[in-house]
């Protein structure tokens, strides 16, 4: 069926530096876990708050949190508590979205004179989770020692561990990924949750709010921060790198890394006070001679270098006493607890019976399994994006799900009617025919390219009407990127998919038309190309006439799987979404002839 639509979007243009690639480099360059990240330079604060802005939507976007989903009563459960003399260790639950609990031990100083300083501790991949205790990693250990000093300091699950178990914390697919449901989100929104459950605690001084991890949970630590701003201190332990990204479940989601890093994510902390903990003999130990400087780059720009400190330790991989007594120094300059005690004492921890809601052998009774806390997560984002009447959000999670931009400018290159595109900086390459002339341009996309699109009779038409035609040669993957699509697990959170670069390529065209032609483009989106124009329409910045046959698309799971693979394309609304986009926008035009840009538009 054909549909036409008159549009105009709003999104966030990305300035690009000059240039004009001899390849496009999103067919070579495939950035994955261990590739190794230069850190940009950013001359301003202005430009370094604009990257952060951009950074956090796209944090939010794959994790399945944008827009934030509506936070649910915690209906928090102390379920056991031990008495310890100078502090004590709950046993508690939250329901941290409806049906879904997650575990944890809250370890609270006793006799205290007022509300103390709380502590966040996400535990990494070791067996024990949130009950490890090893001489070179022990959640327990830096607990107790906390509360101890003063803290209330709430060490709490990842999926799949200890009491936290309705869903595997290794799990994935393709459905899944279409409603950004996955590890790595799932334990970003826990965290939020965690975060509003210390804030709810009378004994807890909402203000005085840290947060520390190591490993896996040094990335959860850093990824919460860059978020969320209740975090005013932060000790991300053993994660902070160039070299090495992740490479778990919980630490990778499709478009989370795509152009972004690390050591990025870390820097946007800045300006609160931060302590890079990096180890000699793991992945961070380049952190005092490359990491921590960029870092602190990032701070000088706020006058704050002073705030931001690194650590480096004489250990392997951990979260050592050594490693440990570092945080306590920082926080303890910073957060004033009553009982400033720096060492890290021994410690005497509790049978993992006693710090469990659950038995470690016994399913967890009672509660949904994966299947429906999924079900309950589609069901949850479908009415929420139905209920979201700003037409500005709705374009704003769209375009982070394609991750496509509408380019600042673009560079051509022609010789004759051959044609070749670049948005500038981006290191692309969007090739196609082009017959200037007089008159509206129109953008012709077929999906078998542009032999296929020269031919059309809607071309044919317009050349003969003398009108200025586009005809595009859609992106198509390289062996090379096909081999590593299939090999490398985490491909999607580093690189995006056809599906994204087609939409985003017809975005170059079509800005490329509006700088050469005065007056409202058109794009025409033949066959399988139907939804990439729809799509480019629900992202574009400037009003654009779309002529869209979608083929008998009709936005099911199935259909975007088969037809137009993006993840988190679902959790953004899905082709329901691009359409109320386009049908609201033709609309304002329709009442508006005058019109050049959408509502909203800042």
């Amino acid at each position: 069926m054909a549909l036409r639509v008159w549009i105009a979007i709003v999104t966030a243009s990305l300035c690009l530096a000059s240039g004009f690639p001899d390849f496009d480099v999103r067919n070579v360059e495939l950035p994955d876990p261990k590739t190794h990240f230069r850190m940009p330079s950013y001359k301003s604060r202005a430009e370094w708050l604009a990257r952060k802005d951009q950074l956090r939507k796209q944090i939010l976007s794959a994790a399945g949190l944008l827009p934030m989903p509506a936070k649910n009563p915690l209906r928090a459960m102390i379920l056991k508590t031990h008495d310890r003399g100078d502090y004590s260790i709950q046993v508690v639950l939250l329901e941290t979205f409806p049906g879904y609990y997650v575990g944890g031990n809250l370890y609270r100083p006793l006799h205290l004179k007022g509300p103390a300083p709380a502590v966040l501790i996400p535990h990494g991949h070791w067996k024990g989770g949130r009950l490890e205790n090893l001489p070179s990693y022990s959640v327990p250990a830096l607990g107790i020692n906390l509360a101890r000093q003063g803290y209330v300091a709430f060490a709490y699950d990842m999926a799949g561990y200890n009491d936290t178990r309705q869903t595997p914390h290794d799990f994935s697919g393709w459905q899944e990924d279409l409603w950004s449901f996955h590890p790595m989100g799932l334990q970003l929104w826990n965290s939020i949750r965690a975060i509003d459950y210390l804030e709810s605690l009378r004994d807890v001084d909402s203000k005085r709010i840290a947060m520390t991890g190591a490993s896996g949970g040094g990335t959860q630590t850093f990824l919460l921060t860059a978020v969320d701003d209740r975090i005013r201190y932060v000790a991300p332990v053993n994660m902070v790198s160039a070299y090495m990204q992740g490479g778990d479940p919980c630490e990778e989601a499709p478009g989370l890394r795509n152009g972004a890093f690390n050591v990025e994510f870390a820097a946007m902390a800045a300006p609160r006070p931060m302590l890079v903990v990096s180890s000699t003999r793991d992945w961070t130990r380049h952190t005092p001679i490359e990491e921590f400087p960029a870092i602190r780059k990032i701070y000088s720009l706020f006058g704050a270098a002073s705030v931001v400190h690194n650590v480096h330790i004489e250990a392997e991989h951990n979260y050592n006493r050594e490693s440990r007594e570092a945080v306590y120094r920082f926080f303890a300059e910073n957060l004033h607890p009553e009982r400033p005690n720096l060492k890290d004492q021994d410690v005497d921890v509790p049978p993992d019976s006693e710090m469990l809601a659950f038995s470690r052998n016994e399913p967890v009774p009672n509660l949904p399994g994966f299947d429906e806390v999924f079900e309950r997560w589609r069901a949850a984002s479908v009415l929420q994006m139905q209920s979201v009447t700003d037409v500005g959000q709705l374009r704003e999670s769209l375009s982070y799900a394609l991750g496509a931009v509408w380019p600042a400018h673009v560079d051509s290159r022609r010789s004759g009617e051959r044609i070749v595109l670049t948005g500038t900086g981006a290191g692309d390459r969007v090739t196609g025919r082009w017959f200037p002339g007089k008159g509206k341009a129109v953008l012709v996309v077929h999906p078998l390219g542009v032999l296929a699109g020269v031919h059309m009779n809607v071309t044919e038409e317009a050349r003969k009407a003398g009108r200025p035609v586009l005809v595009l040669e859609p992106f198509r993957n390289s062996p090379t990127r096909a081999a590593r699509q299939q090999a490398d697990t985490y491909f999607l959170s580093y690189n995006r998919t056809d599906a994204s670069l087609r939409v985003q390529d017809i975005l170059t065209a079509l800005a490329f038309l509006k700088a050469q032609v005065r007056g409202t483009p058109e794009v025409v989106g033949l066959g399988e190309a139907g939804p990439w124009t729809v799509f480019a329409a629900a992202v574009a910045p400037v009003r654009i006439d779309v002529l869209a046959d979608l083929d008998g698309f009709g936005g099911s799971d199935e259909d975007f799987r088969n037809r137009f693979y993006v993840p988190g394309i679902q959790r953004s609304g899905g082709l329901m979404t691009a359409l109320r986009i386009n049908n609201h926008t033709r609309a304002a035009f329709e009442t508006n002839p005058q019109q050049t840009t959408g509502p909203g538009v800042e």
